[in-house]
Parts: C-alpha cells; structure tokens; sequence
C-alpha cells in the first residue's frame, strides 16, 4: 500500500491509502474542515522527519530543560517564569508563555 503526505490548510498528515481517493477519504474523516492543500505519493514506504531541519540537533538548548529550570526559580511563578524564559532563550512573549504554560501542566 503507497504512503501519502497530504497537506492541508492546518496539518501534515502521512497515512497509507490504496490510491489518492483513498488517501483523500482519510483527511476528510480525520479533519472535515481542513483544505486539502497538497497531496503527494511517496516514492517509498517509509518516512524520515530530520531533526537537523527541525532545529532540534542542539541538546543543550531543550525547551522543556530551560522551562523547567525558569519554573524552579520562580517558585512556580508564572509570570516571572515566562519573563525568565525569554531572557534565558530570547524567544517571544507568546513562544514564552506556551513553552512554560506546557511544563506548567507536565508538573515540572
């Protein structure tokens, strides 16, 4: 069975199908609302996602590390975490504030 990668107005969606139709019965049942932007046959059956593209090669830079550290010392503090954060990585108050707000939530 071919590999698809479809693209959408929102997601990127890798799934088996028989033929494009199929793969194209696949997004609409998944995400009924997205557009379907691309839809490509991959010339293999497997996929590989580099985290050299994705900016992840650097381990000292993990975001979960970092929050966790500005979380510990802010005490916990919101805010002050977020402000530790972005002077810790240079990030923006919104990058900032969904990276903290998660580890919030993993019980850093």
């Amino acid at each position: 069975m071919p590999l698809f990668e479809i693209e959408t107005s929102a997601h990127i969606i890798v799934t088996w199908a028989e033929d494009e139709a199929a793969a194209e019965v696949v997004v609409q049942d998944a995400f009924p609302g997205d557009e379907i932007m691309r839809l490509t046959k991959r010339p293999r059956d497997t996929w590989v996602i580099s985290k050299g593209a994705l900016g992840l090669t650097n381990t000292s830079l993990d975001p979960c590390a970092i929050a966790r550290e500005c979380l510990s010392r802010s005490a916990g503090d919101k805010v002050n975490a977020i402000r530790l954060y972005r002077m810790e990585t240079g990030s923006d108050l919104d990058q900032a504030r969904r990276v903290i707000e998660s580890n919030m939530v993993m019980g850093w």
